[in-house]
């Protein structure tokens, strides 16, 4: 066995024990590459038929590219697709013309969340985070609970020995399933390859007006979501650009870097 089929194996694994335990659950998604290979191993996981619903935190900052691809890919996965917005934010005035970036992802991300939860009582969430994608990320469990706050408590995880994850939640608490959090990006990157998962085509390398070449290496609201100088124009470039770089994954996201311990801040209110 591979040590892709061994990622994979344990992620379909996880799926399944959350579908197993938990009645009512969903799993949000970004249109980005770690969020498409979670679709991949859902399919996997279920026989091709995704048991859940999908849903897709709109913060009206989406690229425009992002929500074509988004409209394909609902169709081509047959989707259960939910929407969000944070319209009463919206209406506010909430946005990156007038806030912070970190209010900003707070207000239309993680509230827009809670409201979404409050609608549908979801017990668990499946999310595609990873422990190298961020320090704060590194200190989850496969299980994660939230408490009816959504707040985590990071300085008090649940052991996970043997395989016993924690799948009881009080009435409002939730818990955050992470079939990914043991694949590196280059893991994903590799997996993407050997699949053949469809992605959005703005990972690859396209001219700048400077001339010089540009890709995003991850994908948030336009505003606060940069490029950065890249040749890679194929999967096989990015990974060889990937055992090189020296320029972290998330580097282009400006709501990590706001203010010190921004990411952790926001984790501990919630965001994915």
């Amino acid at each position: 066995m591979t040590h892709l089929d061994k990622l994979e194996s344990q992620s379909i694994y996880i799926f399944r024990e959350a579908y197993h335990s938990f009645k009512n659950l969903a799993m949000p998604w970004s249109m980005g590459k770690d969020s498409n290979v979670l679709i991949w191993l859902a399919k996997k996981a279920f026989c091709g038929k995704i048991p859940f619903p999908v849903l897709h935190i709109d913060t009206t900052y989406e690229f425009p590219e992002m929500l074509e691809y988004r409209d394909w890919a609902t169709k081509h996965y047959d989707l259960n697709l939910i929407v969000k917005i944070n319209e009463e934010a919206r209406a506010r005035g909430v946005g990156y013309e007038t806030h912070d970036p970190v209010t900003v992802t707070h207000e239309l991300k993680t509230v827009a969340l809670q409201q979404v939860m409050a609608q549908h009582k979801w017990d668990a969430l499946i999310t595609g985070i990873r422990r190298d994608e961020d320090s704060t990320r590194a200190k989850e469990r496969y299980f994660s609970p939230r408490n009816a706050e959504f707040e985590w408590d990071y300085k008090d995880q649940p052991p996970e020995f043997w395989n016993q994850f924690t799948t009881s939640v009080k009435p409002g608490e939730h818990v955050r399933v992470q079939p990914l959090l043991d694949w590196t990006e280059i893991d994903i990157w590799y997996y993407i390859q050997r699949e053949q998962i469809p992605i959005p085509q703005m990972y690859y390398a396209r001219p700048g007006k400077d001339g010089k070449m540009y890709r995003y290496r991850s994908l948030g609201c336009w505003p606060i979501t940069k490029t950065v100088e890249s040749n890679a124009t194929t999967i096989e470039a990015i990974i060889e650009e990937l055992k090189t770089t020296r320029t972290s994954e998330r580097a282009g996201r400006a709501q990590d870097h706001h203010e010190r311990n921004a990411m952790q801040k926001l984790r501990a209110k919630g965001f994915m």
